[in-house]
């Protein structure tokens, strides 16, 4: 188990790696182009591709941080590092989103005609290059990949708009095209960046996972041969990917330490089947009283 999660570490930084690279030489690329072109709105990209770069270049240093193993200062690892990438490219982001809808209405008042041809040429580049780190990053698993995919995503839709709109300029001038199609993306963007954020701080606050039935699990730990109950049952998610859980067992007096070896084992067997990676379980009598407080089945 702990090699799987090592791999998956090792691909997801590979993954925002390449997402960084990617997005660097376009954005210099955007620079080149929106000089040759004259085009402001392609040199604005490009400064906005740039602010990326740094967001993609964080993401990819926290991944690296969270792949490290538990010390004395994070006894649980520096996972949720990877947390962090998440939140600071959701923020970006969603500033992004604002900057280029306010820019939007100003064109819709406004109008400004592009050039259509300059527009074309680097639109079909950017679907290419921001598409191939689109399908890298889908790849994975982890929210900063999310995030950081959902980034990427951004800019392929930007320059699939970018392309409708400077084909039909080809035949008619309609300049308004471009700020309508990039206000309807950028609705798109901030609604999955608002499910992003959501589900990143569901696991900050230690929500129970939602692909682990957790009655179905207390019910199989509690047919377990010679458990007599369970309760004080945690269960919470590291990082959206390994998921952690703490539990009292109730046996009976006379159960030996063989016997409760076995059951143990049985436990964390159940536990696993339910994509449950490290579990804790506490063993207790009829006779002995919960120590915790507010002991109870779930929290």
């Amino acid at each position: 188990m702990g090699h799987d999660h090592h791999h998956t570490h090792d691909t997801s930084t590979g993954n925002i790696r390449v997402a960084f690279f990617l997005n660097f030489i376009f954005a210099i690329i955007e620079l080149i182009g929106g000089i040759y072109t004259n085009s402001v709105s392609i040199l604005s990209d490009a400064l906005h591709d740039f602010g990326d770069s740094i967001s993609l270049g964080v993401a990819w240093y926290l991944q690296k941080v969270s792949a490290r193993r538990s010390d004395r200062f994070y006894s649980y690892g520096y996972k949720r590092f990877s947390l962090i990438g998440a939140i600071f490219i959701s923020v970006v982001l969603l500033a992004g989103s604002v900057v280029v809808i306010k820019e939007c209405i100003g064109r819709i008042i406004e109008p400004q005609m592009p050039d259509a041809a300059g527009m074309f040429v680097l639109a079909i580049l950017g679907i290419i290059v921001n598409g191939a780190a689109v399908i890298r990053l889908k790849r994975g698993s982890s929210l900063n990949e999310r995030a950081v995919s959902l980034h990427m995503m951004e800019d392929v839709l930007g320059w699939v708009a970018v392309l409708i709109v400077s084909i039909v300029m080809h035949f008619v001038e309609w300049p308004i095209l471009d700020p309508l199609l990039s206000i309807g993306i950028s609705i798109w963007i901030l609604t999955n960046v608002y499910r992003n954020l959501k589900a990143t701080f569901h696991i900050l606050l230690q929500k129970v996972p939602s692909d682990v039935d957790i009655e179905r699990l207390e019910e199989e730990i509690r047919n377990t041969d010679r458990v007599l109950s369970i309760h004080d049952v945690h269960l919470w998610t590291l990082d959206g990917e390994e998921n952690i859980m703490s539990l009292h067992a109730v046996i009976a007096p006379e159960t030996t330490l063989d016997e409760q070896y076995t059951i143990k084992t049985q436990i964390k067997s159940v536990c696993a089947s339910h994509g449950i990676d490290h579990a804790t379980v506490e063993f207790e009598t009829e006779e002995e009283a919960c120590m915790q407080t507010n002991c109870g089945t779930f929290y």
